[in-house]
């Protein structure tokens, strides 16, 4: 069923691709989805633009349900080390961030605007070596995204 070299052509935009292109299905005959991964990300996107207010309301009351709550407060004490488990799953990480947080505080740094766009909203320090805690970058939310999906990228490409 999941040949790699097996093709197939997606309905919305008549593209044949492979099938690794396509989202898995368990209801489909070949056992992915009639719609390329490309043409579901964009209608979702669209989807989301047009009711943004009722999906960000749904999002947030989600949010506040109790065993969400409890899986947050999990996942921050494995990052922080503030509630059982005590160990910090990444402790470089987390020393980085604090030396920056309170060199901001002291006054020994200074968030300029994103280095990429110029944004000044919402600015967030970018290491790209956390042994140098205070050699950062400055990035919008979206930019800092986009130099860890860069980053990520060059990981794979240089471990194939």
């Amino acid at each position: 069923m999941g040949d790699a070299l097996a093709m197939k052509p997606c309905r919305r935009c008549g593209e044949v691709k492979p099938l690794d292109q396509f989202y898995w299905h368990p209801q489909m005959a070949d056992g992915h989805l009639n719609v390329c991964m490309v043409c579901v990300k964009t209608r979702e996107k669209l989807r989301r633009t047009a009711n943004l207010e009722r999906i960000q309301a749904y999002d947030r009351e989600r949010g506040r349900l109790p065993h969400r709550k409890e899986a947050n407060k999990k996942r921050a004490s494995r990052y922080i080390g503030k509630y059982p488990p005590l160990k910090v799953t990444h402790p470089e990480k987390r020393h980085a961030h604090i030396i920056v947080g309170n060199a901001i505080r002291d006054g020994k740094l200074k968030v300029k605007p994103c280095e990429r766009c110029g944004y000044g909203i919402g600015i967030q320090a970018h290491h790209e070596d956390y042994s140098k805690p205070l050699e950062v970058t400055w990035l919008c939310r979206p930019c800092h995204g986009e130099r860890h999906r860069e980053i990520n990228e060059e990981r794979r490409r240089s471990a194939a």
